[in-house]
């Protein structure tokens, strides 16, 4: 078993773990949570032995194999396939053991050998490693692709891979699911249910907690307590204690009572209908779990719309893509006030295309697409975060928004988006991931929308600023469509699914509960049509004329790989002298009177540094696709 024996830690002078003692059981899932800072990472360093403890002990079995996805990116020209087995570290060792053996000319050395190699499955390596690049997104021609060839998000896919392949007694993941899309963290649930060894997880994300843990492990007070049962149980255990402090009860009462209130006044109301059956959601979670959040530092609602047209939006026959590649075909789609959409479909299918479309961000490729004058979009995107100003704090940030606005006013509006006085006025440049998502949902919330467009909003976020978001969404009365892999958000908030793939977008007949069961199904199918397709060679043909064709493919596609690939590399050069701008602009010095022209100047050039990365972004996009649908 994996246990603490009187563990303490401390990091610097704070103090994680105090005197803190559990044990875990081999085969048991178990999901760590606790707020940020609270020691979940210096747990897994320690158990990597990255880390020593202070006082105390956290032992394990020496025999134990422990697996963990690393954090670093890969620089290689390895093959992808090689790279993911390499992960099986017994297998690699008989490998190259058999080869020893073989140039030594060892033959009962070599066939002991191999015998060894059946009993670890060595002979079916190979095909466990694809169906795991499949499971995470990857097509059987990037089984050979090199490594750094892909992006960022994608080498972190191959990491989670190339961890997964490990047979491991103990896997170690931290937040596994950041750079997944909902169809591939439905199938990572799978795996990891069926895994055999013992898992430690830690994650933001509510369902994947509850799906696969059998216990929860939650860090509070330097103390770690082992609780039974998935996050659910978690929740309603701690809930319960919670309940009992007199103040947030009465709270939470409140609360209930404004709620209760406002179906009472609108459930008959057509207009009014669907808000009213979310509150009733709503009520309904609060009364089970809201106790359980008491506690949180997030506190927010979204303004109540200054204006609300009849019809937000409207499109009839709308084309979408970039360039000449066409992503979305055909859409006939109308927003009302008061609709609550979540986009469900495979990653790449064109739901952020979708949602740009919407924001007026992207220019349609033809059809009719219509926006309303009073139509007020509050649009989230990851790339928002980077548009944020360093140099600035969150006060300076909502400043630009409204110049009217008293210090004092704004400082107590983000202070619900947990910015103490402390953080309100600290300039953002070594603000986390989450922090800066808290501060762009800020900002957007500021602008008083009557129509949101969130795409990923809860990336970096962790369990209470998740549960916040849902709650304050829940009492919106605008309309908003949603993407997103946290399906308790799609469920809390969306009262319409709507499907994009193979270029429509269509309603979803089923539940967000069923859709899991659905994409089984479709994927099944989906596979024996393939399977059906290549079975089904050309009479006549032989390997050699095979041979042939695939290397006139190659050479074919061959001018649109070189094409590729000096995309890639302008991108890289224009994206190392953004960096640099940035980095010029984040000097204070640069702001002083007498360095205005030069500030002038760095601005104007980071505009056309900032327009030339994303016209070349779109050409490798459509050089990509194109590829994609060249290779067989």
């Amino acid at each position: 078993m994996l246990q603490a024996i009187n563990l303490g830690i401390r990091r610097g002078s704070k103090l994680l773990f105090d005197d803190c003692n559990f044990q875990i059981h081999p085969g048991q899932k178990v999901g760590l949570t606790g707020a940020n800072g609270s020691g979940k990472s210096s747990l897994f360093a320690l158990i990597l032995k990255q880390l020593h403890a202070d006082t105390g002990d956290c032992v394990y079995p020496e025999n134990w194999i422990v697996a963990h996805v690393a954090q670093e990116l890969a620089d290689s020209n390895q093959a992808v396939i090689e790279f993911v087995l390499d992960g099986d570290l017994e297998l690699r060792h008989v490998q190259q053991a058999i080869k020893t053996a073989e140039d030594n000319e060892d033959g009962i050395k070599v066939a002991t050998l191999h015998t060894r190699l059946d009993n670890i499955n060595g002979y079916t390596a190979n095909s466990r490693a694809s169906q795991l690049l499949a499971g995470l997104g990857f097509s059987s021609s990037d089984e050979n692709r090199a490594l750094n060839e892909f992006s960022g998000g994608w080498q972190m896919r191959l990491n989670l891979a190339k961890a997964l392949m490990c047979r491991s007694d103990l896997l170690l993941l931290d937040e596994p699911t950041n750079h997944l899309d909902l169809d591939t963290i439905i199938w990572l649930e799978s795996w990891l249910t069926a895994y055999r060894g013992t898992l430690l997880l830690i994650s933001h994300d509510r369902d994947f907690l509850n799906n696969i843990c059998t216990h929860i492990a939650h860090l509070e007070r330097q103390n770690i307590q082992l609780y039974t049962g998935n996050y659910s149980a978690f929740e309603r255990i701690r809930a319960e204690r919670l309940a009992n402090q007199q103040a947030q009860y009465v709270k939470q009462q409140r609360n209930i009572k404004h709620i209760e209130s406002y179906i009472e006044r609108f459930r008959a109301q057509a207009t009014k209908a669907k808000q009213a059956q979310s509150r009733l959601k709503a009520l309904q979670r609060m009364q089970s779990i809201a106790p359980a959040h008491v506690d949180s530092p997030f506190h927010f609602s979204l303004f109540e719309p200054e204006k609300m047209p009849n019809s937000l939006l409207h499109m009839e026959g709308v084309n979408a893509g970039y360039g000449d590649t066409c992503i979305l075909q055909n859409i006939n789609f109308q927003l009302l006030p008061g609709d609550r959409i979540g986009l469900l479909g495979p990653n790449g299918a064109g739901k952020s295309t979708f949602i740009k479309v919407l924001a007026n961000q992207l220019q349609t490729q033809g059809g009719d697409f219509q926006l309303a004058k009073e139509t007020r979009i509050g649009y989230f995107a990851q790339h928002q975060l980077e548009q944020l100003q360093n140099e600035h704090t969150p006060v300076e940030h909502i400043q630009q928004l409204n110049r009217q606005t008293r210090e004092a006013d704004i400082r107590n509006y983000l202070g619900r988006f947990g910015f103490s006085n402390d953080m309100a006025l600290s300039t953002i440049r070594n603000f986390s991931g989450g922090e800066k998502s808290r501060l762009v949902l800020a900002m957007l919330i500021y602008q008083k929308p009557n129509l949101l467009l969130l795409d990923e909003p809860t990336n970096h976020l962790d369990l209470e600023m998740r549960e916040a978001l849902a709650e304050a969404l829940q009492e919106f009365s605008g309309a908003m469509v949603i993407v997103s892999h946290d399906r308790h958000l799609l469920n809390a908030t969306c009262d319409q699914l709507l499907l994009v793939s193979h270029q429509k977008v269509e309603e979803f007949p089923l539940s967000l509960d069923e859709y899991p069961k659905w994409l089984s199904e479709h994927n099944a199918a989906l596979s024996n049509k393939h399977s059906t397709a290549s079975t089904k060679k050309p009479a006549g043909i032989s390997n050699k004329e095979r041979k042939r064709q695939q290397a006139e493919q190659r050479k074919k596609t061959q001018p649109l790989r070189n094409r590729i690939k000096k995309l890639e590399g302008t991108l890289q050069q224009l994206a190392d002298k953004i960096k640099h701008i940035e980095q010029l602009l984040a000097d204070s010095d640069i702001y002083l009177e007498h360095n205005k022209t030069k500030l002038q100047q760095l601005l104007i050039d980071k505009a056309e540094l900032d327009n030339q990365h994303e016209q070349s972004e779109m050409e490798w996009l459509e050089a990509s696709e194109e590829l994609e649908k060249l290779e067989p």
